[in-house]
C-alpha cells in the first residue's frame, strides 16, 4: 500500500516538472496565465521537499540523500514526458490551428523545459553526491563521463538512482534495529574488545582499519580499544606491542581480561602474545578473523623469485612512508617472512592453544577476482595457484583455528574479500552485513560469559 501510494504522488510530482516544464506553450493554448504562479509555487515547494515520505527517515544525511535521488526519479519521468511533448509540438501533430504555424513558440517552450529540467537534475545529483557514502569514486566518475554520452547517461543516471535508493533504506533500517535494541546492549560484554589490525595497515592515525564496524559495536554497548602495534613487524615484535597494549587496557577500565578480535597477520600476533608472552591470564577469548594461520604458500614462492636487491628497494620505500604515518620502527621484510608458510609451520609447533582462553576463527573467499578490489582483484590468481580458494590474500585452509571456525561467502560472482571482512571500502553488498556480523559475533562472546 505504501509502494502503491509514493507511485502515486510521484505521478503528481512529475506533471508538476512537466507542467512547469511546458507552461509556456500550455498557457499559450489555453490563455491560463493563472497556472504561472500556482505551478511556479509548487515547482519550488517541490525542489525544497521532494518527498513526504522522506522526512521520516531517521538522519539528516538519509534525507537529503533520499530526497536527492527521488528529484533525479522526478527527472527521468517528466524529461521523457516532455521531449516527447516538444517532439509533437514541433511536428504539429498535437495541434491544429495557428500553433502549428508559430514554431518559436516551440523553441522557447524547449528552452524552458531544458531549463526546468536542468534545475530538477541539478539539485537531484548535487545532494546525492554529497551525501552518498555508497556511490564511491567508481560510480561518480562514471555519472560525470557518461554524463555527455546519449544513452549512455540514462543507464548511468538508473546505476545512481538504483545504488542511493538502496542506501538509503538499507541504512535507515540499520539506524531502526539498533534503535530497537538500545536498551538490550547486546554488545556489552564482561570484558572490553581489542580490535587487533593486520599487516600494512594501522588501525589509529590517518588510517582507519576498521571502517563503520566499531561505532557498530559501540552504538550496541561494546566497549572498544585498538591494539595500536605497528603495521609492519616481526610477530614477535608486534606481539610485545600488544602484551603493552593488554595491560593498558585493563589498567584503563579495570577490567580483568580483554577480548580480543584480530584480523589477518593481527591474528598471529595475538596468539603469540597469549602463549608465549605471558597473556593468556588477561584474555578471554581471541577470535581470528581471515588469519593466515597455516601461512601463504605464494609468500614463500615470491621471497625465492623476486631478486634480493628489489626486495631490499620495496622495503626501503614502505619502511620510510610507514614512519611518516606513526611507525617508530617498520620492518617490512620481517612482517613478510613472518607469514610465509613455511615460518608458519615452524611457529605452530611452539605458539600453541592456552586453556582457559576461547579460541575461534572466521574465514570468506573471493568468487571470481574481479570482483574484490585492487589490489586482491590481481593477487586473488597468484594465490589462488599455490593454496586455492582465497580472499584474494590467504587462502581457506589457513583460516580454521580453535574451538569453532566459521566459513562465509555470498552466491553470486561477488564474495566476501580480504578487505571486505574489516569494511576497508565501506560498502554494502548484497548477501553480507559486515557490521551485523560483528554485532552478532560480539554478541556471542557475551552469552558466553566473555
Amino acid at each position: 500500500m505504501k509502494n502503491i501510494e509514493k507511485w502515486s504522488l510521484r505521478i503528481i510530482k512529475a506533471a508538476v516538472v512537466v507542467i512547469m516544464a511546458n507552461v509556456y506553450s500550455v498557457v499559450k493554448m489555453t490563455g491560463w496565465v493563472w497556472l504561472i504562479p500556482v505551478v511556479l509555487l509548487a515547482f519550488l515547494y517541490l525542489n525544497f521537499v521532494p518527498s513526504i515520505f522522506n522526512m521520516g527517515l531517521k538522519s539528516v544525511r538519509l534525507r537529503i540523500c533520499g530526497n536527492g535521488c527521488e528529484l533525479l526519479v522526478l527527472f527521468l519521468i517528466s524529461t521523457g514526458i516532455s521531449v516527447i511533448y516538444s517532439i509533437v509540438g514541433f511536428a504539429g501533430g498535437l495541434f491544429t490551428g495557428s500553433l502549428i504555424k508559430e514554431p518559436k513558440l516551440w523553441l522557447i517552450n524547449t528552452l524552458i523545459v531544458i531549463l526546468t529540467e536542468t534545475i530538477v537534475f541539478w539539485n537531484g545529483i548535487i545532494r546525492v553526491y554529497t551525501t552518498s557514502a555508497q556511490l564511491g569514486i567508481k560510480i561518480r566518475v562514471i555519472g560525470i563521463l557518461c554524463g555527455w554520452i546519449p544513452i549512455a547517461h540514462l543507464v548511468a543516471l538508473g546505476l545512481i538512482i538504483h545504488t542511493v535508493s538502496k542506501e538509503v533504506k538499507v541504512e535507515n533500517d540499520k539506524i531502526i534495529l539498533n534503535e530497537k535494541r538500545k536498551d538490550y546492549q547486546i554488545c556489552k560484554t564482561k570484558y572490553p574488545v581489542l580490535l587487533v589490525h593486520g599487516v600494512f595497515f594501522r588501525d589509529f592515525r590517518y588510517l582507519n582499519y576498521w571502517g563503520r564496524i566499531p561505532k557498530e559495536l559501540e552504538k550496541n554497548g561494546a566497549v572498544v580499544y585498538y591494539g595500536n602495534q605497528q603495521s609492519a613487524a616481526s610477530v614477535k615484535d608486534c606481539a610485545s606491542e600488544l602484551a603493552k597494549r593488554i595491560k593498558e587496557v585493563l589498567k584503563e577500565t579495570g577490567a580483568d581480561k580483554v577480548n580480543i578480535i584480530a584480523h589477518s597477520k593481527g591474528g598471529l600476533d595475538s596468539r603469540y602474545a597469549v602463549s608465549m608472552l605471558g597473556m593468556a591470564p588477561f584474555v578471554a577469548s581471541l577470535t581470528t578473523i581471515n588469519t593466515p594461520h597455516r601461512g601463504c604458500e605464494f609468500a614463500d614462492y615470491l621471497l625465492l623469485k623476486i631478486p634480493k636487491k628489489r626486495q631490499d628497494v620495496l622495503a626501503g620505500t614502505y619502511n620510510a612512508a610507514l614512519h611518516k604515518l606513526g611507525d617508530h620502527n617498520p620492518d617490512f621484510m620481517a612482517a613478510v617472512k613472518d607469514l610465509t608458510a613455511s615460518v608458519c609451520r615452524k611457529r605452530n609447533e611452539t605458539v600453541l592453544n592456552v586453556d582457559g582462553v576461547y579460541y575461534q576463527s572466521v574465514g570468506s573467499k573471493l568468487n571470481f577476482a574481479s570482483n574484490g578490489r585492487f589490489p586482491l582483484n590481481f593477487s586473488y590468481h597468484l594465490v589462488k595457484s599455490f593454496d586455492g580458494a582465497n580472499d584474494g590474500l590467504v587462502g581457506e585452509c589457513s583460516f580454521p583455528w580453535g574451538e569453532d571456525y566459521r566459513f562465509l561467502t555470498v552466491k553470486g560472482k561477488r564474495g566476501i574479500s580480504h578487505g571486505d571482512m574489516i569494511d576497508l571500502n565501506r560498502e554494502n553488498f548484497e548477501g553480507f552485513d559486515v557490521r551485523e556480523f560483528y554485532v552478532q559475533l560480539v554478541a556471542e562472546l557475551k552469552k558466553k560469559g566473555f
